[in-house]
């Protein structure tokens, strides 16, 4: 019988909720133990999605002898200082994107996982989701030929509060590392390397992040990405791959989406309607437990050079906006 594999949750906020949910669904994996930096948040945590136990602070859960792996859940600022604390425990980790803040906080990062030959994996959800799989799929039957441009948005309305994590620089706050993260990851996932060229612009509100933003990527061989995010415009929120022969549209929500069409040159729409078996992140658990039970140290799916390469890209995006946060 194969071990299961006990996870750990730091932080309890929106999404460590999401994640939780999906290592209940999870076969051969167990919620161990959750924390909160107050024992009565993780507590109340812990017992409504039935974890093993509940610490009042990060330290003692990465200090937790009963917990395999971490899922770092705090926000964008704090990635990369919690993904050490776990890795530096001897934890395997899986954090949450954007890995960090910069790619020399993800250089950081990796390189101490790769010293310590411990599992670490960013936690880009949306590649393990059916639809996306299944792009993956059709592009390498080549449905569509060679893809040679990708347009993708993901846009929201936020009301700016200078409290909230969208909107304070010193938390990584914009929408390029909450959101743009995202169509970012998705030309890399297709075209692959890093792009040879960068242009990009961005509207930077008054308390110094930016409120939307517009990237266009250039690969080698001439392929082009057109992307967009924002935390202040709502967006269609979906993303065309084009071909040379066909094109597919990943519908509205693309990030969590259930539709996907194939529309090939000169033929007839086809559509899939692919459901999540949980809520959408059940994939990326099983990867985790699929690696650690055969000792992998990373995923073929999200390895760690693309998502340094990721890193570096949202750097030179905002170099151009001469963009800094508090804590580079």
């Amino acid at each position: 019988m194969e071990r299961t594999i006990r996870w750990g949750v730091l932080g309890c906020g929106k999404i460590a909720r999401k994640v939780a949910t999906a290592v209940n669904f999870a076969d051969g994996a167990e919620l161990a133990a959750v924390a909160s930096r107050g024992l009565e948040k993780a507590e109340a945590f812990a017992a409504e999605f039935s974890a093993g136990r509940a610490h009042g602070s990060y330290e003692a859960l990465a200090d937790d002898p009963d917990v395999d792996v971490i899922y770092v859940a705090t926000p964008h600022a704090m990635h990369a200082e919690h993904a050490r604390l776990a890795l530096e425990a001897g934890k395997a980790v899986l954090c949450e994107k954007p890995f960090a803040v910069n790619a020399a906080q993800a250089r950081a990062v990796i390189d101490l996982a790769r010293r310590r030959k411990l599992f670490l994996m960013e936690a880009m959800w949306t590649r393990f989701l059916p639809t996306l799989v299944r792009t993956r799929e059709l592009i390498a039957e080549g449905a569509i030929g060679e893809v040679r441009l990708v347009a993708a948005d993901f846009g929201f309305r936020s009301d700016v509060d200078p409290t909230s994590r969208l909107f304070d620089p010193a938390l990584g706050g914009g929408a390029l590392l909450d959101v743009g993260v995202y169509p970012v990851s998705l030309a890399s996932m297709l075209f692959g390397g890093e792009p040879t060229d960068v242009a990009a612009l961005a509207d930077v509100g008054s308390t110094g992040v930016d409120e939307q933003s517009a990237y266009v990527l250039k690969y080698p061989g001439g392929r082009m990405a057109s992307l967009f995010a924002a935390v202040r415009t709502f967006s269609p929120m979906e993303a065309t791959i084009m071909g040379t022969t066909g094109h597919i549209r990943l519908h509205t929500a693309w990030w969590c989406g259930k539709k996907l069409s194939l529309c090939p040159r000169g033929g007839q729409e086809q559509l899939f309607e692919l459901p999540h078996a949980c809520n959408g992140y059940e994939g990326e658990v099983a990867e985790v437990v699929r690696c650690l039970r055969q000792g992998l140290t990373e995923s073929t799916v999200v390895p760690l050079d693309e998502t340094l390469a990721v890193m570096r890209t949202l750097d030179r995006i905002r170099a151009q906006w001469d963009m800094t946060y508090p804590m580079e």
